[in-house]
């Protein structure tokens, strides 16, 4: 079974974690410092590569059947997302959703890399 980053609404306690059809938990950690860190439209998180100026971005693996990536998570990804795969700390490939390249959406994207989690960035908006 592939393993998939997650660092958005799949994650622990998210509204999309039901999607994961009880996928095990492999490890909570974080990307390599290769990455910027978007706000998609406010809805959801997405990382991009960088060769310069990236971060660690906090997430969670997760040991998720094909048919379960298929025909759950998959398709409730928003268009702007796509599957790609991403370094993590330990320098181990995994899956997760990337930011689309070339990016065609006309949604709007907020970059926030220094909050390192979308967790935080979530806070920050509550708190305003």
């Amino acid at each position: 079974m592939p393993l998939i980053f997650l660092n958005g609404g799949a994650m622990r306690g998210g509204p999309l974690h039901h999607l994961l059809d009880g996928s095990p938990l492999v490890s909570v950690t974080t990307t390599a410092p290769h990455y910027r860190f978007y706000s998609v439209g406010d809805s959801c998180p997405a990382l991009s590569p960088v060769a310069h100026g990236g971060t660690e971005v906090h997430g969670e693996v997760y040991d998720v059947p094909m048919d379960v990536l298929r025909d759950k998570l998959l398709p409730a990804e928003p268009p702007e997302l796509e599957l790609g795969v991403i370094e993590l700390a330990d320098g181990s490939s995994s899956l997760a959703m990337v930011l689309r390249r070339p990016y065609t959406s006309y949604t709007r994207l907020i970059d926030i890399t220094e909050h390192g989690s979308w967790a935080e960035y979530r806070k920050t908006k509550e708190a305003a």
